[in-house]
């Protein structure tokens, strides 16, 4: 497959999550020199570079007014596109599908926040919709989470777990260097 068939997808890497109570710092330097590469990766070879943001309107912190609608500051990026997405899927209801398929995308690398709730989400369903989808894990970043029973899952456990059920169903797992891999830079015309 050309890789001027490709997108990346960098989801939700905004500053409303820094003001989340469960935001840590941890797994961040991890997180944001994975990404960057990626996001440096994909455009010296002319994958375009789409940036969605989640907006919940009357959030303190996702409101398009709270002012933290905008990139996460650790990160460099000038966006081919800026979608705003209500749902969990950057897919439902943000323009993002149509713009896909006007630039004839048939394969998507993931990455963004949350690992396991929009990244994972927006994996599933583009598999769904017929994408052939790389998940880099390494550009994803969760937090740890508490089950009902009490149960303490942390970062690595929730990114092993996502994995496993993306793996061979809905995403090839990609590092970085896999996604990249083989791609191909796009002619000017």
């Amino acid at each position: 497959m050309s890789h001027a068939d490709t997108a990346l997808l960098v989801i939700d890497v905004q500053e409303s999550f820094r003001q989340r109570p469960y935001w840590q710092t941890d797994d961040l330097p991890a997180f944001t020199d994975r990404l960057q590469a990626l996001i440096d990766g994909a455009k010296a070879r002319g994958i375009p570079v789409v940036q969605i943001f989640h907006v919940a309107d009357g959030d303190a912190h996702f409101g398009l007014t709270s002012g933290y609608v905008r990139k996460l500051e650790e990160i460099t990026l000038e966006a081919d596109a800026v979608f705003h997405k209500h749902r969990h899927s950057a897919l439902v209801g943000s323009g993002l599908d149509v713009w896909l398929v006007e630039h004839g995308i048939r394969k998507l690398i993931v990455s963004g926040i949350r690992t396991e709730q929009c990244c994972e989400t927006t994996t599933r369903h583009a598999s769904d919709l017929g994408y052939d989808v790389d998940y880099v894990t390494e550009a994803t970043l969760t937090f740890p989470m508490t089950h009902a029973s009490g149960t303490i899952f942390s970062a690595d456990d929730i990114k092993k777990r996502t994995e496993l059920v993306l793996s061979g169903r809905f995403a090839r797992i990609a590092t970085v260097e896999d996604a990249l891999a083989g791609a191909t830079i796009r002619s000017a015309a």
